[in-house]
């Protein structure tokens, strides 16, 4: 007589371990991901509170005020326009995090619905959708910005479409190759012969099966899309005043360093720590997501 199979059920309680738990009990132990979490939750934080308070307006300009060195009024100082460091810093999360957040949402949206179609379909289809995004990949965010601008002018709008479509190409590409990795295995091609479509396996199986390899490239994409903000700010092509931005701040800064040097280092810091912040956070989620990664911490 054959034994049966013992299934997770037939397991004694104490042994069952309950796959939540398990993931923000290895990720509380995760160097990486609790000081990645730590400096985007403190990015974020500022970027909501300066939804419903700051220090001083960073729309004010007191020239009697400006330059001034840090002080109980004012804890970082004021700039070359007399508007409060602190405040500048706060209203520039906020332009920056809705910049990156409205950007990477364009690159996801497109580049994962071409990369599932490529991947499903193939053929011609995936041939054409390829050539595509390598054509869309030559140009990067600067270039694009900088046509945009030429066309309707600069904003946050030109930055926003511009860093968007330079994402497209690269989700395109790692939702592509990792849905040809899992049209191969076993049970979707049991989905197939049960006689489950394309569209189907796509959304049942395909997606939810590279969902973390996905989860884990946005960190890396917004980091980036944060990069492509500031140095879009600082050439003048994206935000622009009196609207703050940790790029145009560093573009305010740049004649002023014998001066203040000081007006350059906080925006600087604040880019740093918010990039720092996001790649540890997909640093931390790669090791934790991806099975063949993942261990006890």
């Amino acid at each position: 007589m054959s034994t049966p199979l013992t299934t997770p059920i037939d397991a004694p309680v104490a042994t069952r371990r309950l796959p939540a738990r398990t993931f923000w009990g290895r990720a509380l132990r995760h160097r990486s991901f609790v000081l990645g979490s730590s400096l985007s939750l403190l990015v974020l934080a500022s970027a909501l509170l300066s939804l419903v308070w700051t220090p001083w307006s960073p729309y004010e300009i007191d020239i009697a005020s400006k330059l001034r060195p840090p002080s109980a009024a004012h804890w970082l100082g004021t700039d070359s326009f007399g508007r409060d460091i602190v405040s500048l810093l706060l209203a520039g999360a906020r332009s920056t995090i809705m910049v990156g957040v409205i950007a990477v949402s364009i690159g996801l949206s497109f580049g994962v619905t071409l990369g599932l179609i490529a991947s499903a379909r193939r053929g011609w289809t995936e041939e054409i959708i390829m050539r595509f995004s390598d054509f869309t990949f030559a140009f990067p965010a600067v270039l694009s910005a900088i046509m945009l601008a030429a066309v309707v002018g600069p904003g946050m709008v030109t930055s926003i479409v511009a860093i968007g479509i330079f994402q497209i190409p690269t989700l395109t590409r790692l939702t592509r190759g990792s849905a040809n990795a899992i049209w191969a295995r076993e049970f979707v091609l049991a989905a197939r012969a049960a006689g489950k479509g394309a569209f189907r396996i796509t959304i049942e199986h395909v997606l939810p099966n590279i969902l973390s390899i996905l989860i884990v490239q946005v960190t890396i994409q917004f980091a980036l899309a944060i990069l492509a903000e500031a140095a879009l700010s600082y050439l003048g092509l994206g935000t622009q005043p009196p609207q703050p931005s940790w790029g145009r701040m560093l573009n305010d800064a740049q004649t002023l360093l014998f001066q203040s040097a000081m007006l350059a280092v906080y925006p600087g810091a604040a880019i740093a720590i918010a990039v720092l912040g996001l790649n540890l956070l997909g640093d931390g989620l790669r090791d934790l997501l991806d099975p063949r990664l993942a261990r006890e911490r």
